[in-house]
């Protein structure tokens, strides 16, 4: 290989390009988002659980005190699901990949863009599936939360 394919890079195959490999990096930051709110609600329930059940378990372990336990469990079951590192997640090449596909066998660029902006719309609605499953388990993890709280003010308050 004395030389690498030139090719005049067709501008709309790079703009292209260009906006899959935005979208994919803002998708990573919405994941990343996430997981910063798992690890903020972590704080949340552990504060809560502190400050609450400080004052209400001094008097034993009633109905409203084992909810508020099983809601504070129920939510670190959530959580750690949340955060457990998925390796689905796709937001990089590799590339010792790249360089075959592309390098040895002396593809242009236009290709390279072309093909690589298909793969990266793939791993893009790969990662978006569970970044839903992700973002209920963020749902689900705050209702928890909520109920926990419910649960503690409803012992504190002699119900």
């Amino acid at each position: 290989m004395d030389h690498p394919i030139q090719d005049a890079a067709d501008p709309r195959i790079a703009f292209v390009y260009q906006e899959a490999l935005r979208g994919l990096t803002q998708q990573q930051s919405q994941v990343e988002s996430l997981n910063t709110r798992a690890g903020n609600l972590i704080f949340a329930a552990a504060f809560v659980s502190s400050l609450f059940g400080n004052q209400a378990l001094p008097n034993g372990i009633g109905g409203w005190d084992a909810a508020a336990l099983g809601c504070l469990f129920a939510l670190g079951v959530v959580i750690v699901l949340m955060i457990w590192p998925y390796s689905q997640y796709r937001f990089r090449f590799d590339p010792e990949e790249l360089l075959r596909q592309y390098v040895d066998s002396e593809a242009t660029l236009t290709q390279m863009h072309r093909e690589l902006a298909l793969r990266i719309e793939s791993d893009r609605q790969g990662n978006w599936r569970l970044m839903q499953r992700l973002r209920a388990f963020l749902q689900l993890a705050l209702i928890l939360f909520l109920l926990e709280i419910l649960s503690w003010l409803m012992s504190l308050a002699g119900y």
